[in-house]
């Protein structure tokens, strides 16, 4: 069995009154990269900052490398590097200036994979970060990560502001780099279909509760869309424990579920839900997040 890096166990958290999870579980093994999918306001955020001891949850336990989130060694502590959205500090140095400053506080320092991504921008070591785009300025981030050579690297929402380009780079780079050297990723963003190949693992969240947690291929292998004409007028059909989720436009209807055909005609028909023409629709990752969480 792989081990694992990061353990959360019953984890709970509550703003005031209003409640964000209870029970949350689930485990990131070494080696892999895994997703923390949701919506906004369900909780992604929160647990990133529970997980480096920035927040204190009201019950449960955060473990990183078998040790509480809350009290972590010093070196423990040097073993995780966090990316946070905005991307970068210390705008008025240039990249030569700042890959120096950095490495003085790091005593596994790799300048090379600073530099090997700082080739890609095109720009010049004496241009101010300031000055360079947003798609840069994350590349600049990504590469300052990565000099510190941590076992567990924390991205969270990466891609803010960046256009398609630089993502793909971004997510490139990151996944060469994370297999060459066995690093564990924890990840989480709002641009989905970024990460459908990159993810080994995910869990998602909604408001107050965790729908899902499975690999990547497995959830998208087993997860199905459906799609047929109905021959009486339905306004909603209410979610069980056969369809997740649901949408009715005119006489058309989609079923999100995890059975296969021929279950779900026979669940429709003890609905009393006419139809013809039921077939399969092939859904890419951020199709059966939407499916699984809803529109809105």
């Amino acid at each position: 069995m792989s081990e694992a890096v990061v353990q959360v166990k019953n984890l709970t958290h509550y703003y005031g009154n209003r409640l964000i999870f209870e029970n949350f579980n689930f485990e990131i093994k070494k080696g892999s990269i895994f997703g923390l999918l949701g919506k906004n306001g369900t909780g992604k955020t929160t647990t990133i900052n529970i997980l480096n001891g920035f927040l204190k949850q009201t019950s449960g336990q955060c473990l990183v490398f078998g040790e509480d989130s809350h009290s972590l060694s010093p070196e423990t502590k040097a073993r995780v590097g966090f990316l946070i959205e905005g991307h970068i500090q210390y705008s008025f140095m240039n990249i030569k200036q700042i890959e120096k400053f950095y490495s003085a506080f790091y005593p596994k320092w790799k300048k090379e994979p600073y530099w090997e991504l700082m080739s890609k921008l095109q720009v010049s070591e004496n241009q101010k970060i300031s000055r360079m785009s947003c798609g840069q300025r994350s590349q600049v981030a990504l590469g300052l990560l990565l000099a510190q050579d941590p076992d567990l690297l924390i991205l969270d929402d990466y891609s803010m502001g960046l256009d398609a380009g630089y993502r793909r780079l971004f997510i490139d780079y990151l996944t060469e780099y994370a297999k060459a050297e066995n690093k564990t990723i924890f990840i989480t963003s709002h641009i989905i279909q970024d990460l459908e190949e990159l993810l080994d693992d995910c869990v998602i969240i909604d408001y107050r509760s965790v729908l899902l947690t499975m690999p990547i291929k497995q959830f998208l292998n087993e997860f199905k869309l459906y799609k047929c004409d109905l021959l009486d007028s339905v306004s909603s059909i209410k979610k069980d424990e056969v369809i997740k989720n649901s949408e009715i436009i005119k006489n058309k209807a989609s079923f999100y579920s995890f059975t296969g055909k021929n279950e779900l005609e026979t669940h429709l028909a003890k609905l009393g839900i006419k139809h013809s023409e039921l077939h399969q629709v092939q859904m890419s990752l951020e199709d059966a997040f939407i499916g699984l969480t809803g529109k809105y």
